[in-house]
């Protein structure tokens, strides 16, 4: 993988310059945070809020154990707007399972350190890395890079990596050279979700693109 340190925080500054701060993750409660990083999952974040506000009226996310009672069916209805219901109810479960097993909230498993936190989040059924890594950034305010589909996309298309790059190498090459916070790493991963979104799609949007140093932006292309 290319680029230096110097790159790497030209896209920051460049971003955050075009959009401004993305105060993310929106979410009123860390237990809503959590649920959202799994209604989250292989859907859009418009889907997931919905499915996260309902959760949150219905007052499941006031106590892990409520959530853990309530009958699938009205879990399934609850959460349909984040698609795939059926699955992502099974894994709330399992994520209200593991925290009432850690000591019943998220507090008692937040005093663990970031390896082992990880490792446990990782050991819970449907979270991968990077809703454990979400998770940890955004609820736990550890200082970790979220590595997603955008990041993906973006660093191979200004040619800093493959395609193919596999998770731990991208974010391992992040985070030796962007240095910071939960809140800069959280921003970071922000700004290029918001970049994804507006320009950097499956079938680029160049016009307006704010990014000039990309390889595929027209005033790089002789």
């Amino acid at each position: 993988m290319e680029a230096s340190a110097l790159a790497l925080h030209r896209l920051f500054d460049t971003l955050l310059t075009a959009y401004g701060p993305r105060h993310w993750w929106p979410a009123p409660t860390v237990p809503a945070m959590m649920a959202g990083a799994i209604l989250v999952q292989n859907t859009a974040w418009s889907g997931a809020s919905q499915a996260v506000e309902r959760l949150l009226a219905a007052g499941l996310l006031d106590s892990w154990p409520q959530l853990l009672a309530t009958p699938e069916e009205t879990l399934w209805a609850l959460i349909r707007p984040a698609g795939f219901f059926r699955v992502k109810g099974e894994r709330l479960k399992a994520l209200a399972r593991f925290l009432i097993d850690s000591g019943g909230d998220h507090d008692a498993l937040f005093r663990l350190e970031t390896p082992a936190l990880r490792a446990a989040l990782l050991g819970v059924h449907g979270v991968g890395k990077e809703t454990a890594d979400s998770i940890l950034c955004y609820a736990a305010d550890r200082p970790i890079f979220v590595v997603d589909a955008y990041t993906k996309r973006i660093f191979s298309r200004l040619g800093w990596c493959d395609d193919a790059v596999e998770y731990d190498a991208l974010q391992r090459w992040v985070m030796d050279r962007f240095s910071g916070d939960a809140q800069r790493y959280g921003e970071l991963h922000a700004l290029l979700v918001e970049h994804a979104k507006l320009h950097c799609r499956t079938r680029p949007r160049c016009d307006g693109c704010p990014l000039l140093f990309c390889l595929r932006h027209p005033r790089m292309i002789p």
